[in-house]
């Protein structure tokens, strides 16, 4: 699985620098405008603009995916901790348990201990 992984991240990095070299023309992108009527901009090649704007879109998807992934990593571990402690006995119920399997010395057999005066 990582080998599957690892070759789709290469054929997409080399897509992404074919795209960036086939398209490398510079073009103005406005900004903000000004006061003037004119706008700041950069000239910025096109590949640039395209991955620029490609990541801007996909960071709210992927903050969405890690909230997700993070909420449901809490509620794995309370449901994993509610089952260990469910599982574990209490220290009140261990004594009880212990005396009721562990035999009980006879104590109807014992002799009174002899004293001179008898």
């Amino acid at each position: 699985m990582k080998a599957v992984r690892t070759i789709a991240w290469i054929v997409t990095t080399a897509i992404l620098v074919a795209f960036i070299a086939m398209n490398w023309t510079k073009v103005p992108v406005n900004f903000w405008p000004l006061d003037d009527g004119n706008y700041i901009h950069f000239d910025w090649p096109v590949g640039f603009v395209a991955l620029f704007f490609f990541l801007l879109g996909m960071v709210p998807v992927w903050l969405y995916f890690r909230a997700v992934r993070w909420r449901l990593n809490r509620r794995i571990a309370s449901l994993e901790n509610a089952l260990h402690a469910s599982s574990m006995p209490s220290l009140a119920e261990e004594p009880t348990a212990s005396a009721a399997t562990s035999p009980r010395p006879d104590t109807t057999s014992q002799t009174t201990p002899l004293t001179p005066d008898t």
